[in-house]
């Protein structure tokens, strides 16, 4: 309990009962109690109510979202510090912290804005072609991004799926549906092309599927150490041929 000068404490006067305290004593116990609360982190700093109160953001979200998953997508989530971080985004630890949370927090924010700015917006604009071109347009934005790579980051995904989903089962279960849905998304296109003929049913559509897929985890590790045009279209090229049944 903090101890407060003697002009905190009021004045007794004696009436009958004997001595009785006056308001300030109320006051003096009031103000100790919430002196107690602070030191026993009870009661909210100023920083903390701070930290929960609704305000406007200071900075352009957007702007910072990217800057974000650029730091975690090249450097990974172990080497990234929230130093890095604060140099990226020009904005301090404190803010930082008060937008988004811890790194961790911040981590899953930047993946999730890369799985839909690179993954699912790709598979929705791919969805609207025939399942022939829709796989081709697939594979050529990958091939496409890959050779304009200059610091070969690869894809956040795939080196996510390596850093951190052997022993991370949150973001296993995150990295594990982002897959499934490009899993999907390849599945759909096969079983389209083989109703309409354009690829061959003579292989399940959900073997053809799965080595899509793997071709694709492939090509996007194989990028990061050759890129080179002639050597992706080779790989994807006898990916697609295999829809020919040939």
């Amino acid at each position: 309990m903090t101890v407060y000068p003697s002009r905190c404490l009021a004045s007794r006067t004696a009436g009958p009962g004997g001595l009785k305290p006056r308001h300030g004593i109320a006051l003096w116990y009031v103000c100790s109690r919430m002196t107690d609360a602070l030191g026993d982190g009870k009661m909210p700093t100023a920083s903390g109510v701070d930290g929960r109160m609704a305000r406007p953001r200071e900075f352009d979200e957007e702007v910072v979202l990217d800057a974000v998953v650029q730091c975690f997508w090249t450097h990974g989530y172990e080497s990234t510090s929230v130093k890095d971080l604060m140099e990226t985004t020009g904005l301090t630890a404190a803010s930082l912290y008060n937008a988004y949370g811890d790194k961790r927090a911040m981590f899953r924010t930047a993946l999730d804005r890369y799985i839909e700015k690179s993954i699912r917006m790709r598979i929705r604009r791919c969805e609207a072609l025939p399942p022939r071109d829709a796989i081709r347009s697939f594979f050529d934005d990958i091939v496409c991004r890959s050779l304009n790579d200059r610091e070969r980051k690869g894809c956040m995904v795939v080196n996510s799926a390596l850093e951190m989903a052997p022993h991370d089962a949150e973001f296993r279960k995150t990295l594990a549906e982002t897959l499934n849905r490009i899993e999907s998304f390849f599945l759909a296109c096969v079983k389209k092309g083989q109703a309409n003929g354009t690829i061959t049913s003579a292989r399940p559509a959900v073997g053809l599927a799965q080595h899509l897929l793997g071709v694709l985890m492939g090509v996007r590790v194989l990028a990061r150490v050759r890129p080179e045009r002639a050597l992706l279209d080779g790989v994807i090229g006898a990916a697609l041929t295999s829809l020919d049944g040939r």
